[in-house]
């Protein structure tokens, strides 16, 4: 198979554990068969090579969210990188175009492009093998997976098939409805839209020309960030006249609530937690290092992290968006291709962060204009540079850059620093990258 994983979003609904960075699919909620656990994106690109072991991946996805996807899924994943958040159809078309000129995909080959955050059983990948049977076949353009829905949901929008069969042409696409118009058009045997679909590459790239002025991969990429935000089921979906869709009766769960999430975890406790035996239906997610203590309470969500605690009756959970847009603060915990990082302190004019390197990674080579840096190595070793002059590093040490240095820094082991930044302007935008011959 050759699938196209949409990871966009910064899956605000579960803050306090996502932010613009660390989005819901990179946080680690659900156990693997090892007893180890994975977040979203792993075990969704695990169970696709357990199904297809030959299968393509190719993660769409934002610049920011880069390091987070090569951090859980090592450096050899294919990653088609959206300069800024355009919605599903420019991402679809930079993402088809990088597979037909950069990874060189033939036209007649299928594609299927999926989201990167349902919850779901191996029959799933199974159901997306016989989507791809289908779009090769050619018996249409574009063919959608349709879920047989379990209840009349307000989340979804709607298909409705010509027929009851297994695959069938589509009628027509009905939009998000209110509770007594989903029981409705379940009634009348449609199935929910999840965002799902097939089609042989040539034809996504015919349509995108079609629609988009550009050449080439390199052109595409070049103009995104002008291109209009829409849809792919807006600008192309509803506008197909040769449509199929397949139905999916198995389990398929959208985990974007921690109401929703909470369902799929295994346990009612992750990090630190105690649930008192006066609690009934409360899950606990803490990624604090002090305990929280739970009595009395009946169908509640905590959450704790560097960036706040959250404390809901789950219903309620799902409507955290508005009010988590009006926060503004530091980035506090993000996840990077050589490691992570977590802020400790904010002063007004320092900012305190705990660096993990893992064992052979670096930090680029760079400089920064508005302040100094000092490293505190807690525990590890490692290599420094600071303009030219290098040194090896272990714990105890203390390494100290002043502005304009240029410097980097390699763990030989895992690696373990505090770094205190000190100046009066301290941005993320004050980091100058070298490039190193």
């Amino acid at each position: 198979m050759n699938v196209i994983l949409l990871s966009g979003g910064s899956g605000k609904r579960l803050w306090p554990l996502s932010n613009d960075v660390r989005s819901k699919q990179f946080i680690k909620f659900f156990k693997n068969d090892y007893d180890e656990y994975e977040s979203m994106v792993q075990r969704v690109y695990r169970q696709i090579l357990e199904v297809d072991p030959s299968a393509s991946v190719t993660i769409a996805t934002s610049k920011s969210q880069a390091s987070s996807i090569h951090n859980q899924l090592g450096d050899s994943v294919s990653i088609s990188i959206e300069p800024d958040r355009r919605d599903t159809f420019p991402a679809i078309a930079l993402a088809s175009s990088f597979l037909a000129d950069v990874k060189e995909l033939d036209p007649e080959e299928v594609v299927i492009v999926c989201p990167v955050d349902p919850y779901v059983d191996i029959e799933y990948y199974e159901a997306l093998k016989q989507l791809e049977a289908v779009a090769a076949s050619g018996v249409s353009n574009l063919v959608l997976m349709g879920m047989e829905p379990t209840y009349p949901s307000e989340k979804y929008g709607y298909i409705l098939p010509s027929s009851l069969d297994h695959v069938a042409s589509v009628s027509r696409f009905l939009e998000k409805p209110d509770v007594d118009l989903a029981r409705e058009y379940i009634g009348q045997g449609a199935l929910w839209n999840g965002g799902i679909f097939a089609f042989k590459l040539g034809y996504l790239l015919e349509k995108a020309h079609s629609l988009i002025d550009f050449v080439d991969y390199d052109d595409l990429f070049a103009r995104y960030s002008s291109l209009k935000k829409i849809s792919f089921d807006y600008e192309v979906v509803e506008k197909e006249p040769s449509i199929s869709v397949v139905r999916y009766n198995g389990s398929w769960k959208d985990v974007g609530t921690w109401n929703t999430l909470t369902e799929t975890m295994h346990e009612n406790v992750i990090g630190k937690g105690i649930l008192h035996r006066t609690c009934e239906n409360v899950h606990i997610i803490n990624e604090l290092d002090v305990p929280i203590v739970a009595l009395g309470l009946d169908d509640v969500v905590i959450s704790a992290s560097p960036e706040g605690i959250l404390v809901s009756d789950k219903e309620q959970s799902s409507y955290i968006k508005p009010i988590v847009d009006n926060i503004e603060q530091e980035i506090m915990f993000a996840e990077k291709s050589w490691g992570s990082y977590q802020v400790l302190d904010v002063g007004e004019e320092s900012l305190t962060i705990k660096v993990t390197l893992y064992a052979g990674n670096k930090m680029s080579v760079h400089y920064h204009q508005n302040r100094d840096e000092v490293w505190t190595v807690i525990s590890g070793r490692g290599k420094c540079v600071i303009n030219d002059n290098e040194r090896l590093i272990g714990v105890g040490d203390i390494v100290t850059m002043q502005a304009n240095q240029i410097h980097s820094v390699e763990a030989l082991t895992d690696l373990q620093m505090i770094e205190v930044q000190i100046g009066k302007d301290i941005r993320k935008e004050d980091k100058i990258k070298v490039d190193v011959q």
